[in-house]
């Protein structure tokens, strides 16, 4: 079973997802893709450990190449987020790469080792703001990424306000 969990900035999506997980029994592994830089980043990421904490997840931190994980047996995974993960894929190197079937290829591959996976990403575009070049291409990948993850997966859900407003299939809570 896969769910996408999408919506703006601080709305409740890692809550949402969470919670999704509470009552599946098994190993729980939480993928973070936020490489820890900054202030923000370093407040953003002990904000999620300390919602996680006594839930049961193991945390996995790998910031690019998904099908690299390697996971053994049936596993519940909440993998968040693809918007952090499409930056660094794209942003890896001082060439700009289109990451979009490498990000897909490793979702799949996650898809196989896992009896439910949550994704976590963001809504992105939607501001109407026009940015550089590089911020629009990001943009754009996230849209396809995005897009092509909806189209894998079994339900989807925006979050808005804490509240999941479902978009495809249904969500069990």
């Amino acid at each position: 079973m896969t769910t996408l969990i999408t919506g703006g900035a601080k709305c409740g999506k890692s809550r949402l997802a969470e919670k999704l997980l509470d009552n599946c029994r098994g190993r729980k592994l939480y993928i973070a893709t936020m490489k820890p830089f900054g202030e923000e980043a370093f407040a953003a990421i002990e904000r999620h450990r300390k919602i996680r904490a006594g839930k049961g997840f193991e945390t996995i931190e790998k910031y690019t190449g998904l099908d690299e994980i390697q996971i053994s047996g049936k596993s519940h995974i909440l993998l968040e987020c693809i918007a952090n993960l499409c930056a660094n894929e794209m942003f890896e190197n001082e060439k700009i790469c289109d990451p979009t079937e490498h990000i897909i290829r490793g979702i799949e591959h996650l898809r196989k080792r896992a009896e439910t996976i949550v994704i976590v990403t963001n809504n992105v575009g939607s501001d109407g703001v026009d940015y550089g070049s590089e911020t629009n291409k990001y943009i754009e990948v996230m849209g396809r990424v995005n897009a092509l993850i909806t189209g894998i997966s079994d339900n989807v859900a925006e979050c808005v306000y804490g509240v999941p407003v479902v978009l495809k299939g249904r969500l069990e809570i």
